[in-house]
């Protein structure tokens, strides 16, 4: 194969895992050359809103709101220009990453003096100093994000989850079908439970937020247990058979597999632990996507049963005071909203948990996920042996 086709070859195939969410898969993955420049719009964006927000705020009235409004509007041009810019995986020279580094930390700066500048008032100075650590904090913490985010490619991995939840939803008829049954027969008695109205009565949003914070952690812990047990057992048959039907609709669908793999399966390149993290993320997204979709069903469920079978005068016995009724839905008791809340974040715990334990949910519903990241290492073994001729 030629080298300057092979060299096309590679970066096509390299855009093809950063658009899967797997931007590790790219041998030599590194900050300079593949992290920051898809980094920089994000980085564009937040400091041209910051120093725009600030240097705008003097304004009153309508006035504010609309220069505001055109500033967010040319904020989003320049972030869409720079991703359009950096879609290609460009290459920056030494001298540029330093200076896009350098005005980056610049900002902390730059922010609170631009605002000094537009208010021209010299008795802020000392609150702008004092100020000045909240903005390294800020902008530190956005750069820190944006990092992990990138290095990860969550942001694509995200996206494709919501994308595959309409697709998923035709599943997840059968799904709740299977799983509600179960779910709500260890917690439907508990719902009509006068001491937990009581409690949930109150609880006030933030503790009640603490308690979901609380159910999402385990979850969370859960799955990323069972989840690194999943990725040491995926099997990694890289037959040609195998790799010609994974590397089909993608850049090396025309790499001639008999070629690249002539005396038949290809060895496995041990991962690294940042790879085996980007797979994990991988399949942690899609799990906990398909578990808030079981969530949400469960709060209707749980809202309309409640509106249906808990009149006002029963609300009232079980909490020992009249209730009292949201104001944004003010048919609906704040209790009842509470413990449709509380059981859909349980129920959504209890699904992530038993769709990865249970034989009949793992084959119906995390092995496409499995199915997933074979395909996604089998691409990568055709990737190194190409790139390595």
């Amino acid at each position: 194969m030629p080298r300057t086709a092979s060299r096309g070859l590679m970066h096509q195939t390299e855009r093809w895992f950063v658009r899967r969410g797997v931007p590790t898969m790219i041998e030599g993955y590194g900050f300079v050359a593949h992290v920051l420049p898809r980094m920089l719009p994000t980085l564009a964006f937040v400091a041209l809103a910051s120093v725009a927000w600030l240097g705008l705020l003097k304004p009153a009235g309508a006035e504010r709101w609309v220069l505001l409004g055109g500033v967010f509007a040319v904020a989003v041009g320049v972030w869409a220009a720079v991703g359009l810019f950096v879609r290609r995986l460009p290459r920056f020279s030494g001298t540029a990453t330093v200076a896009i580094l350098v005005a980056y930390a610049a900002m902390p700066v730059v922010v609170p003096l631009t605002q000094l500048a537009v208010d021209d008032d010299v008795t802020l100075l000392v609150p702008s100093v004092v100020g000045w650590f909240g903005f390294v904090i800020f902008f530190a913490a956005v750069f820190v994000v944006t990092l992990l985010a990138t290095t990860y490619g969550f942001g694509t991995l995200l996206r494709r989850a919501l994308r595959h939840t309409a697709y998923d939803l035709r599943n997840s008829v059968h799904l709740l079908g299977r799983a509600l049954p179960t779910m709500l027969f260890v917690t439907l008695f508990l719902f009509f439970t006068g001491e937990l109205w009581q409690a949930m009565n109150r609880l006030s949003w933030p503790r009640l937020a603490l308690v979901v914070a609380l159910f999402g952690a385990v979850t969370v812990l859960a799955a990323a247990a069972r989840l690194r047990d999943e990725i040491g057992r995926v099997e990694q048959d890289l037959s040609p058979p195998v790799l010609s039907a994974a590397c089909a609709d993608t850049p090396l669908a025309r790499v001639p597999i008999d070629q690249v793999a002539p005396d038949g399966p290809l060895r496995a390149v041990r991962l690294n632990g940042r790879q085996s993290r980007n797979l994990l993320l991988m399949l942690a997204t899609r799990q906990l996507v398909q578990a808030a979709v079981v969530g949400a069903a469960l709060f209707a469920f749980f809202l309309v049963l409640g509106l249906i079978v808990v009149v006002p005068e029963t609300a009232e016995q079980w909490i020992g005071a009249p209730p009292v009724f949201s104001e944004l839905w003010p048919a609906v008791p704040v209790s009842l909203l509470r413990n449709a809340t509380l059981f859909a974040a349980f129920g959504s715990m209890y699904f992530a948990v038993t769709s990865m334990s249970d034989a009949d949910h793992r084959r119906q519903f995390f092995a496409p996920i499995i199915d997933e990241v074979e395909r996604t290492l089998a691409v990568r073994a055709v990737y190194l042996a190409v790139r390595d001729n």
